[in-house]
């Protein structure tokens, strides 16, 4: 492909073949005809499909009446050689019908070949290239030459499938595919329409370039006569004004301009000509016009300079006094220029010593005609009257103005040496040595050959010099500017070849060609390639290509880093693949410090807020996140305070848990640190959030909303740290902070383990050092000194805890998710301001809201509060702060005093409850809990004993059947013999819960006798309350119960006692009794239950509970005939063994869910009893 239509990502294999073929064609030799190339030939029948040689290949790949004349005597003299041996070759038959256009023939053939294992390379390639099937109407310039027809403009036509290309799939039902086949072929033809344009108009640059060779040489001898102007020259001439304009911001003249040239692309120089080198722009030339022309004696003018582009990259550095250095860069040239002329006459008197017979042959012997090898090709000059050359340096790349050559003709009136050197360098630099490479003499020989001879002998050696890149082979660079030229050139063509596992190895090269490249244009190529290098990049190799721009921003400065990497990113902000967004997110963060501090606040912003609100994948929300914290760490415009407030919501309430984690982590602490700057903590950003946790409060009086609750509670969570570290740095104590002698270390537990680095106090003030020596002041103030002067903390004293407090007071306590949250929140609020902080200004504001004193024992009018989550908050995120002895025995105190004043109030035991199941979440607190209960077990008021009893029913659960065995059955035993019926009641769902989770038999058996003993001692026979506590905890824990105890006495005591209610006088107890039964039957009918026990217990007391439901709620009545019917058939069923499995009255419903769904049908019966019948009768 031509050099400046480079795709550096198009991969394919069909394109990477075709560069090979392209190469192949190359040094295929030219002469007049190509039919003269012989048998040795590069195939001369096989076409070439993608090839690009410089000069015209009449051997096209498209099929026209000039390829035809050729193919024939190619043929003919293939077919010569063929007929000279003794048997005809099968590749000659495959060429003779190739060029006969026996094209179904060559095709059968080619298909037998194939089935007999002899596959033929000629048929393979021509079959296998769909350029060989597209027709051709006009004559090529070549064939034009040559007279082979007609000439006429390049008219294609449709294509013709080839064998490959042929897709029998489109011809299936699916007529959708037709059209995409359609637009792929006829992409197919544009790009190789393209390349045919691409390859005729090289030919005709050559062919103009070697007529404004002829006219150069007529201008030096008769400058006063000028020819018309030619075409290539006007469309260089267009293309250097256009680019004028544009530089100088004539735009509405520019587009003027290109409007009236609209047969010429303006953005692209190849347009001009494919291999004419771009030549200095319109200002340059006018500045080298005024130069003396070259004389036409046999001299030449030396001049030694400096690349504009060495005097920025070394010189010229960005401090003030400018002049000043201009001065020292002169003078330092000025100095190596005279120690270069010193060298200079030293040398040139030697090589005249040396060499005096040389010279003398030289003035005597006319110089050779320029060709190919010997002319240079100044850089100030436009290079495009002069192909690369392969035997030596051009001059472009050298620092040598106008110097000559060291294989000139011998009559050159100079020595023949060549003197490289760069005199902005001294041998100080580190590139000295490379710089100046001293004196290069070359052996001329003392021979009479005429210069066409010598010039016709050297062409003998076979160079490729004229392909892209045989001419970049062919120049070497001498200069930091040349080599980033040559490497902005050639950087597009390697990055396709090398491997994708390996591209990350280019990153180095990629990134030095575009910091120092000059131009614009090439370097926002490379930084495309730069982040398109991998498709899908890992973490690793996405950290390479962010150590890279980061490398890059840091030598180019913040104007270059916003206008040639900032658009790479925002190119690829919606990129489909979410490993580029990501890049382009961490790239955003990685690149902030290095940006203008306009652009940082406004466009950089702009882009992370949108792939915060838009990106679907969770990783690039989460960078998104990390790189706005960066932001904020270094923008300093308030007014942006409002729009990262929003930021911080929007991405508390994302779904991904790694996105809020990485909010808590890293954004918070970032702009928790820029609001401190302001002033803002503890006036806006705090109260802001208390504002919005108040107001949530006050909508979810009929239902809160506990997500965002927990969104604005973690926020402030996460602020703690920062509001302590305001507090110590702006105490009256700071200035006497000293860092000097042995300052004790900080005690590991004295602070709640941080989320991230950012959230440590120590990182926060500065070291451990200095965090040291402010807890050391800051105990010492709140022990001896007091808060006087001391705003920041009186503000959290006297402001925010009295609104946290009250906030806790509105929770609803049995919210249990509230209620760990704000027990959390309060812990870390105090294990962080300290032990001191929370006895003198925590517990206070506590114990003042919740007055436990003697004299308000018995009164509930006041002590309201003792019923809301303040209770449970203050025990479990208050008390449970620090685990000394007197802090536990506070706690403990605390529970007892609430046990003993809510069961003597008569108030309802949920804050204690609540208080109870958070405890005992943590093992660490059951054998304070144990102590608490056991103070209610022996306590004088009944009240306080049933208060204790209920208790055991929610500590049984997560305490180990050690502590079960050993404290709480002895403890409900001691209760189960009161004497007080109340006491003895309370215990019962107690013993049912360790009959559901204990699985200890003597345990188990221990429970069970209990449980006899409630229902067989006679004197209990009458107690209905304590009947009423039996059957619901047996429709309780029967589903979860150990079977056989569910079996063999669950199953049966609620049959005896459905049985005794059918007698029951009075008729309140019966319909409690008989509820209280259907609830726990609808619970056991969801279990397995045996044959004999469905036909002795289960059924007779379904028998006996619909007796009683016939009479005082006939609804029921419905559903329990449903239920006796279902189980009947079941009963059936297994004697006749059609089915077996469980009795289950939903057979589809298992498990607690299948009792869930079961039980909410049940809440309909207050509807209508016919369409409750029709649960069951939907499963027959």
């Amino acid at each position: 492909m031509a050099a400046g239509n480079v795709n550096p990502f198009n991969l394919s294999d069909s394109e990477d073949e075709a560069d090979q073929r392209a190469e192949d064609g190359v040094h295929i030799e030219k002469s007049p005809s190509v039919g003269t190339q012989g048998p040795s030939s590069n195939n001369p029948f096989s076409p070439q499909a993608d090839a690009e040689p410089p000069a015209l290949l009449v051997s096209s790949t498209r099929t026209s009446p000039c390829v035809e004349g050729i193919s024939v005597s190619v043929a003919a003299a293939a077919m010569t050689v063929a007929l000279a041996e003794t048997r005809v070759s099968v590749d000659v038959i495959a060429a003779q019908l190739i060029r006969d256009h026996y094209i179904l023939t060559a095709l059968e053939f080619h298909t037998e070949l194939l089935e007999s294992g002899r596959e033929l390379p000629r048929l393979r390639d021509y079959f296998s290239n769909p350029g060989n099937f597209e027709r051709q109407t006009g004559t090529p310039p070549a064939c034009k030459e040559q007279g082979l027809g007609p000439g006429g403009p390049l008219n294609r036509a449709g294509s013709i499938s080839t064998l490959d290309s042929l897709d029998f799939a489109r011809y299936s039902d699916d007529g959708n595919r037709e059209s995409d086949e359609r637009v792929a072929v006829l992409e197919f033809e544009l790009r190789k329409a393209k390349e045919t344009i691409q390859a005729l108009r090289t030919n005709l640059t050559q062919a103009a370039e070697s007529d404004t060779q002829e006219r150069n040489k007529n201008y030096s001898s008769h400058p006063e006569t000028q020819e018309p102007i030619r075409p290539l020259e006007k469309r260089a001439l267009n293309f250097l004004v256009n680019e004028y304009l544009l530089k100088n911001e004539y735009k509405l003249s520019a587009i003027t301009f290109s409007d009236e040239n609209d047969d010429q692309d303006f953005e692209l120089w190849d347009d001009v000509g494919l291999n004419i080198p771009k030549p200095p722009d319109l200002l340059q030339i006018y500045r080298n016009c005024g130069s003396a022309l070259p004389s036409p004696r046999n001299t030449v003018d030396v001049a030694v300079g400096v690349e504009s582009g060495e005097l920025t990259g070394n010189y010229i550095t960005q401090k003030s006094d400018l002049l000043q250095q201009q001065t020292e860069v002169v003078e330092e040239l000025e100095y190596q220029i005279s120690l270069l002329n010193e060298e200079k006459q030293s040398l040139a008197d030697y090589i005249k010593k040396l060499q005096s017979e040389i010279q003398s042959l030289r003035r005597t012997v006319s110089p050779p005609p320029h060709d190919q090898g010997s002319q240079p090709n100044p850089p100030s000059s436009s290079s495009s009257s002069t192909p690369p050359q392969p035997l030596l340096d051009n001059g472009q790349y050298l620092d040598i103005r106008g110097a000559s050559e060291p294989d000139k003709p011998p009559t050159e009136s100079i020595p023949p040496t060549q003197t490289i050197s760069n005199p902005t360098h001294t041998s100080s630099q580190p590139h000295a040595k490379l710089k100046s490479r001293g004196t290069v003499v070359f052996d001329q020989p003392n021979r009479k050959l005429s210069p066409a001879f010598q010039q016709a002998l050297l062409s003998f050696c076979k160079m490729s010099a004229d392909s892209r890149l045989g001419a970049e082979v062919s120049r070497i660079a001498d200069n930091e500017e040349s080599v980033m030229l040559m490497l902005g050139r050639c950087l597009p063509h390697i990055v396709p070849n090398v491997l994708l596992a390996k591209r990350e190895e280019l990153i180095p090269l990629i990134l030095c060609t575009a910091c120092l490249h000059p131009e614009p244009k090439e370097r926002d190529q490379l930084l495309h390639i730069l982040f398109n290098l991998i498709k899908r990049p890992d973490d690793e190799q996405r950290q390479m290509i962010l150590t890279g721009c980061v490398a890059f921003a840091r030598h180019v400065g913040p104007t270059r880093v916003e206008a040639e990497l900032l658009p790479q990113c925002w190119e690829q902000i919606n990129h489909k693949y979410p490993e580029r967004r990501l890049l382009v997110a961490e790239a955003c963060g990685a690149l902030a410090p290095y940006l203008p501090k306009e652009i940082r606040s406004s466009l950089v912003l702009s882009m992370l807020q949108q792939m915060l609100a838009e990106d679907k994948a969770d990783m690039v929300r989460e960078a998104v996140v990390k790189s706005l914290a960066i932001i904020m760490g270094y923008i300093d415009d308030p007014d942006k305070y409002s729009q990262g407030f929003e930021l911080m919501l929007l991405s508390l309430g994302d779904p991904s848990e790694r996105v809020v984690s990485a909010i808590h982590q890293v954004f918070i602490p970032a702009f928790a640190a820029w609001t401190t700057e302001l002033g803002n903590l503890q006036t806006t950003l705090i109260p802001s959030l208390l504002a919005r946790i108040e107001k949530l409060l006050k909508q979810g009086e009929h239902g809160l909303d506990e997500h965002k609750l927990h969104m604005f509670l973690s926020a402030l969570q996460s602020l703690i740290p920062p509001l302590f570290s305001v507090v110590i740095q702006n105490a009256p104590f700071t200035h006497r902070v000293n860092l000097q002698g042995d300052i004790p270390p900080i005690e590991v537990t004295r602070f709640p383990r941080p989320a991230s680095p950012l959230q440590d106090i120590a990182t926060i003030v500065g070291s451990r050092e200095t965090l040291s020596a402010l807890l050391i002041l800051y105990d010492y103030q709140l022990e001896h000194e007091g808060t006087t002067g001391w705003d920041s903390l009186l503000w959290v004293v006297n402001q925010l805890l009295p609104q946290l407090i009250d906030i806790v007071g509105r929770i609803n306590v049995a919210s249990t998710t509230c209620v760990h949250e704000f027990s959390r929140f309060f812990w870390r609020l105090c294990r962080t301001f300290g032990k001191i902080f929370t006895n003198t200004k925590v517990k206070p504001q506590f114990q003042e809201i919740l007055r436990l004193s003697e004299e308000n024992v018995d009164a509930l009018t006041g002590n309201g509060i003792l019923t809301k989550a303040t209770v449970p908050i203050y025990a479990t995120g208050v008390l449970t702060c620090y685990n000394q002895d007197e802090d536990r025995k506070l706690l403990v105190g605390f529970l007892e005093d609430v046990m003993t004043t809510l069961s003597l109030s008569h108030a309802p035991l949920d804050s204690l409850k609540a208080s109870f199941v958070e405890l005992g979440a943590n093992p660490v607190y059951h054998e304070l809990l144990l102590t608490v209960l056991w103070y209610g077990v022996v306590h004088t008021s009944a009240l306080v004993r049933c208060t204790a009893a209920r208790m055991f029913e929610l500590l049984v659960k997560g305490v180990n059947e050690t502590l079960v065995a050993q404290r709480v059955v002895p403890a409900l035993i001691t209760l189960s013999s009161d004497p007080e019926i109340s006491v003895r009641i309370s215990t019962i769902p107690a013993f049912g819960t360790i009959m559901e989770t204990v699985t200890q038999k003597e345990l188990l058996e221990r429970v069970k006798m209990q449980l006899a003993s409630f229902l067989e001692d006679p004197q209990y026979q009458d107690q209905h309350s304590l009947h009423m506590e039996i059957i619901r905890t047996f429709g309780r824990v029967g589903p979860n119960a150990e079977p056989r105890f569910r079996d063999e006495f669950v199953l049966p005591h609620l049959h005896k006692l459905a049985l005794g209610n059918n007698v029951q006088a009075t008729e309140s107890k019966r319909i409690d009794i008989a509820t209280q039964l259907f609830e726990a039957y609808s619970a056991l009918s969801c279990c397995f239950i045996s044959e004999e026990l469905m036909v002795n217990h289960f059924l007779p007391g379904l028998r006996c509970l619909r007796t009683d439901m016939e009479q005082l709620s006939p609804e029921h009545e419905v559903i329990l005939s449903s239920m006796i019917k279902e189980g009947e058939m079941k009963v059936e069923n297994r004697g006749i063994g059609q089915a077996e499995g469980s009795v289950s009255i939903a057979a589809s419903l298992v498990g607690e869910d299948a009792k869930t769904k079961f039980l909410s049908k049940m809440g309909q019966l207050t509807t209508s009893g016919a369409m409750l019948a029709n649960v069951f009768q939907r499963k027959k």
